[in-house]
This record gives C-alpha cells, structure tokens and sequence, in this order.
C-alpha cells in the first residue's frame, strides 16, 4: 500500500517524502534526467537545491538510494551556512555522488554584478568540478530574480535549471519556504495532463523530526550554535565547550 503524500499528511518527513514519490510513481512517471527529459512525457525530474545543510542533503541522498530515485543535489559554494570545501562538506558531497546522484552548482547570482554573471558561474562550476572531481554539467540559480527565470537554456555552457523547457514546458513544483508555493506536487495540473514535472525539494525541511518550518528554524540555529561552540573548543584552547 502506498503511503499518504506528503501533502495529505500536512508535514514535511521522510516518510512523507517517500509516500509522495511513490505515489508519483504510481501515477506512470519515471526519473529522468535534466539531459534526457520528454517535457511531453510522464517524465519526473528530482531536485534538491541545498540552501541550508549538507547533513540534511546527505541524509535525504541516502533515503532516496533506498527508494531506488536519483536525483540532482545543487551545492552552494558562496554561503555562510555549510562550507563544502571542508573536510566534512567534501565527504558529503562525495558519498552523495557515490549514492548515484548527480551534483550541480546551486549559484547565486546576486553576489555579482549582471555582466559578471556568465563568467562567475563558469568559475564556479570550474572550481566545484575540481572539489568533487567530476564534470558540473547543470546549474541552479539561488533565489533567482524574474529576469532569470524562463530565459537563457544555459549560462557558462551548463543547462540551466530555470531554462523554458523545465519551467515553462513542463510542469514546476516547490517547497520553498517549507510549504509549497506552486500547489502539492499530486494536486499539479502537469500530472493530471500526464506531462512532464520538475520537482524542487530542498532537504532541509524534510529532516527527522517532522516540524513547522519556523521551528525547524530555531533548531537549526541551535545546533550550529552548539556546533560552533565545539569547535572553537577545539581550535582555541583558551575557550572552554558548553562555557
């Protein structure tokens, strides 16, 4: 028996998140690829932009290796909340890779002036593909403005997430914020016509506890507080851990 979707059970979990691709799936729709989807066609394409964590992105790649679903994960490299450079980050983005999953370039464009955007998203790309080792052959934009969404089909010679073919000739479905802004995936007209869907899940709200998004919130500041409390203990013998 399928399990209820998540926009059924009004919550965010990885239980829900499973009832949701399943009865997706039970719908006649297979994943596919940015490079290989048929807007025409019961085509899924997965996508997780990871705006927050890096834990979260690793512990929903693992899920979806269970669920047998592979997916593109977009990783920021300009954020001040999760450094994929580091140690741990360059781990997650590996075991991600390892699991099946694609890795793109979550890049956000307001950090550079409009004439520096098709050179600073090369250099981006460029600079991930030498992190995790592999090719970065599509981008997200972080939090695009208007202009960005529906125009150019690739920015620094990669496939562009928010190109007319996965915006407009497809269906588009998010959870941005923690809620989603386009209507439930189920409830998505692209489904009842039997055509093609983009669905954006940012993993961060689908983490064990199921929680209303502002709560989600203050417990993630809470565990980089303690996080970062651990590791100035550790690199800084004058501060003491829990001080």
């Amino acid at each position: 028996m399928t399990m209820a979707p998540a926009s059924d059970a009004r919550e965010f979990s990885p239980q829900a998140y499973a009832g949701m691709i399943a009865t997706i799936r039970d719908r006649g729709y297979e994943t596919r690829g940015f490079s290989d989807v048929d807007p025409s066609q019961r085509h899924l394409i997965v996508r997780h932009d990871v705006d927050f964590s890096l834990d979260a992105a690793l512990a929903m790649a693992e899920q979806e290796a269970t669920l047998g679903l592979s997916s593109t994960y977009f990783v920021l490299l300009r954020t001040e909340f999760y450094n994929p450079l580091s140690g741990e980050g360059l781990a997650a983005l590996r075991r991600i890779g390892s699991l099946g999953h694609t890795i793109g370039l979550h890049f956000d464009a307001a950090l550079y002036a409009e004439e520096r955007i098709e050179g600073a998203a090369g250099d981006e790309c460029s600079l991930l593909e030498a992190v995790i080792g592999q090719p970065v052959a599509v981008l997200s934009f972080h939090r695009p403005a208007k202009n960005l969404i529906g125009a150019a089909d690739r920015v620094a010679g990669r496939i562009n997430a928010y190109a007319p073919r996965y915006v407009r000739d497809m269906g588009y479905c998010s959870d941005s914020r923690g809620a989603w802004r386009y209507g439930a995936p189920l409830d998505h007209a692209a489904i009842a016509e039997g055509r093609a869907l983009q669905l954006l899940v940012h993993p961060f709200w689908w983490t064990e506890p199921a929680l209303p998004p502002e709560e989600r919130l203050r417990r993630f500041l809470a565990e980089r507080a303690a996080f970062l409390d651990r590791e100035l203990a550790t690199h800084c013998l004058t501060h003491k851990a829990g001080s």
